[in-house]
């Protein structure tokens, strides 16, 4: 296999203001981590421990304070976080049409992956409404359906399985299912020990910014759970 993203030795730390004090909190310390093309990455941790800022430095949203991050050749990542880059006053049509020309699609192909959203995402009649009015599971429904049709490589996913009814759910699972069956990487962040079994083959443990574990799925939940007992 070769290496989609490669992580090595990055630090990040957000700055932290208290009245007239400042500080700064280190979110990533020292992470290395490497992703291979066809690999499914589970991320594990505590509430607090990075895994999302983590999916957002893997994503090219974040910049780390120290170490390098590698994009290969051709590696084109798609983030599926709840609402993230999405307008609140926009409708659903025009949120996935925005995202698909902000990821680089021509005008065409964007307007041809909009009717791809609309039909994946099955909210009716609120696919013209603006999305503050959407429920969560609805904004799942669009941001899933915006990843996967945005012709990214590599999928990043945030939390966004473990939302929405269980029609979605089965219906995200198979289209995901389908997406990685082409070759292409996952990174799946995920409170769900199921999730993380039946849908990785390869996972990390973090625990306050640092990768404590990095192997097979099983030992990376037995880790996890014995560390948070």
């Amino acid at each position: 296999m070769s290496t989609v993203i490669d992580l090595c030795d990055v630090d990040l730390s957000f700055a932290l203001t208290h009245g007239k004090a400042h500080s700064s909190n280190q979110v990533l310390k020292n992470i290395n981590l490497k992703l291979e093309a066809g690999e499914r990455l589970g991320i594990i941790g505590k509430n607090g421990s990075g895994k999302s800022t983590l999916l957002r430095v893997m994503a090219k949203i974040l910049r780390p304070d120290t170490g390098v991050v590698t994009w290969h050749p051709g590696v084109s990542p798609s983030l599926l976080s709840l609402g993230l880059g999405f307008k609140p006053d926009l409708s659903g049509r025009d949120n996935a049409y925005l995202a698909c020309i902000l990821r680089g699609l021509t005008r065409r192909d964007s307007l041809l992956a909009v009717r791809e959203i609309e039909a994946f995402c099955e909210v009716g009649a609120y696919f013209e409404e603006p999305i503050k009015s959407y429920s969560v599971g609805m904004l799942a429904r669009l941001g899933f359906g915006t990843a996967l049709a945005s012709k990214g490589n590599v999928i990043l996913i945030d939390e966004v399985l473990s939302v929405g009814d269980l029609a979605f759910r089965q219906k995200a699972t198979a289209a995901l299912n389908d997406f990685i069956s082409g070759g292409h990487a996952m990174v799946l962040v995920s409170h769900s020990d199921q999730q993380i079994a039946s849908m990785c083959n390869k996972a990390v443990v973090l625990d306050r910014g640092r990768i404590v574990f990095d192997g097979i799925v099983k030992d990376a939940l037995q880790q996890y759970h014995e560390s948070a007992t």
